[in-house]
């Protein structure tokens, strides 16, 4: 039997070496705060889960039925001391979390911009079945499930999605936020250190999601440069009908760059959930709603 535990823990510790840990690794500065209330809220916690694990050991092994020297009180019903100390303990605590999580919840505002110096580079994000397509508005190019970014500039990923909601994620340089239909979400990220970050989806959004992944790039301002100069002379063209066929479903899509994007493509995006339809059913002309027009161009 202690034979078959050690090896069980073994295969665990085996199991966890394999784990990248990537919340705990931060690469950015947001991720670098995340990583610090994610621990400093689980340190505060584990001042009343250790002590409380600890005395619960040790009251099962002083009060054993074969311990003869422990004192028995079976009439003992109350002690206000005991009673101030388990309840004013973790209220104090819980008061600091309260703290902590409020400060935190509108400093790390994921819409809220960086206090850094410098513009930042705006990515405009569009979740699709099943991959990402990111457009450089400002630079005139567009990707299919990879970004490039400079380090030490500010970013901000304007999002939506032209396929079910979903959710963007890139561990490493900052946390979670959605993608939906008709709306417009942001997030506001920075990366210290050059690097490839894993990104991926989220939130389930159909069979093809698991692989609904994508890499961010962060290099030197020159390097960037550099991928912008070379990414403008692609061949491949983000028109209107190149779009329609980019939102069909489809897994495990290479990466793919455009030098031409349709101007204003991201906000058409948006209000073509917006827009009714007009349907015409044995000569009568019904508006469709919103819903109704979503089902319709994803059916």
């Amino acid at each position: 039997m202690k034979l078959l535990r050690y090896l069980s823990f073994l295969a665990v510790m085996l199991l966890l070496s394999g784990c990248k840990m990537a919340l705990l690794d931060p690469k950015g500065m947001v991720a670098a705060s995340e990583k610090h209330l994610l621990l400093s809220a689980t340190g505060l916690m584990l001042l009343v889960v250790v002590p409380v694990i600890l005395l619960t050991l040790f009251i099962a092994w002083k009060y054993r039925a074969s311990n003869k020297n422990a004192k028995y009180a079976p009439d003992w019903t109350h002690s206000t001391v005991l009673e101030t100390v388990c309840w004013a303990i973790p209220c104090v605590i819980i008061g600091i979390l309260a703290v902590m999580t409020w400060v935190s919840s509108h400093k790390l505002d994921p819409y809220r911009p960086l206090n850094v110096k410098g513009k930042p580079l705006v990515i405009e994000a569009v979740a699709l079945n099943w991959k990402w397509l990111f457009i450089y508005p400002e630079q005139g190019i567009a990707s299919v499930n990879f970004v490039q970014i400079p380090t030490n500039v500010p970013v901000r990923f304007v999002i939506t999605a032209d396929a079910p909601m979903n959710s963007l994620e890139i561990p490493r340089l900052a946390g979670q936020i959605y993608a939906m239909t008709g709306m417009r979400t942001k997030l506001n990220l920075i990366a210290n250190e050059a690097g490839d970050y894993h990104g991926f989806s989220a939130n389930y959004s159909g069979e093809g999601f698991t692989n609904m992944k994508f890499i961010v790039r962060a290099s030197s301002k020159k390097a960037f440069d550099q991928w912008l100069a070379k990414e403008r002379h692609s061949p491949n063209k983000l028109t209107a009908a190149v779009y329609q066929k980019l939102t069909q479903p489809s897994e495990n899509d290479a990466i793919k760059y455009y030098s031409f994007v349709k101007p204003h493509l991201f906000e058409e995006v948006i209000t073509s959930y917006m827009k009714p339809e007009i349907q015409s059913i044995d000569g009568n002309d019904r508006r469709l709603t919103g819903k109704e027009v979503t089902g319709k161009r994803h059916a």
